[in-house]
């Protein structure tokens, strides 16, 4: 099952169209995208029972992060043990490091995204896991996962790095700093979701290319280790890290620059598409 947000409305994808949830369940579920996770079980219910229309044609440009607005936005550093080496940190033993993104840094997955003027900004692919149920003191376990979508870390790192203690919040939550989508893909639709296969690239030069086998700390982990601190909610979403391949452990170092295209992918799920241009002050 594809979970998407077209215009602003919750929409099934199927067969390359969309169909519209609210039309569909005759007003059973509401057309806002982020309110079904509330009501996950139900609707993937609803979703395997009913007798869908074909749904009709749309143009990606028009689709909306399919998560959003999340009450909580959980990022996970250092997540890849050669992304590790590259930011020259050691491996997390126990707990990784975990930050947040600020929502109103969520977009949609085909987007321009303005420069911060000055700034070295960078790029993160990551798979981004979805919760579907509440989870507090959870065993490791997908059963909380309503489904996988890709995301793009985006992280300005001269205002990551300001002050006398790092500013992770800030200097990935620039406007557009958070692209998600294209869609969300339930968990049934993966052979093996420990083999899935991520990268990018920046005008058609490959950046980065990774492994979910390769992730530290597993979504089954990390939904174990955070939600031994704090209620994991329905909705909220999990940035579980990057790959090797960012700017700040090139040598030289690579920045986005106006005019740049970067295409992010998750296997299994899609893709990602952001152009770059210049910010103004």
């Amino acid at each position: 099952m594809r979970v998407a947000n077209l215009s602003g409305r919750l929409v099934l994808i199927r067969h390359h169209r969309a169909v519209d949830v609210a039309e569909a369940s005759d007003g059973l579920f509401a057309s806002d995208p982020q309110a079904v996770y509330d009501r996950w079980q139900e609707f993937t219910a609803w979703a395997a029972a009913a007798e869908l229309p074909d749904g009709a044609a749309f143009d990606e440009r028009d689709l909306g992060a399919p998560v959003p607005a999340p009450r909580q936005v959980f990022a996970i550093g250092l997540n890849y043990r050669e992304h590790a080496a590259e930011s020259g940190f050691a491996v997390p033993d126990t707990l990784p490091p975990v930050f947040t993104k600020f929502a109103s840094a969520i977009t949609g997955p085909v987007t321009e995204v303005a420069l911060p003027p000055g700034g070295h900004t960078d790029w993160e692919v990551e798979l981004v896991a979805v919760i579907g149920k509440r989870a507090h003191h959870a065993e490791p376990s997908w059963e909380y996962v309503a489904g996988l979508t890709a995301g793009q870390d985006l992280s300005e790192r001269i205002t990551q790095m300001a002050g006398p203690a790092p500013q992770f919040g800030l200097g990935k939550s620039f406007p557009g700093f958070a692209p998600m989508g294209p869609w969300l893909v339930s968990l049934e639709e993966f052979a093996n979701l420990d083999e899935l296969e991520l990268g990018c690239s920046i005008n058609g030069a490959e950046m980065q290319k990774g492994r979910t086998r390769d992730l530290v700390f597993s979504v089954p982990a990390l939904i174990a280790k955070l939600s031994a601190v704090l209620p994991l909610l329905p909705g909220d979403v999990i940035f579980t890290g990057t790959p090797a391949g960012v700017g700040l452990g090139r040598n030289p170092q690579r920045w986005l620059a106006p005019g740049d295209e970067l295409v992010s992918y998750v296997e299994g799920i899609g893709e990602l598409h952001q152009t770059f241009i210049e910010g103004g002050h």
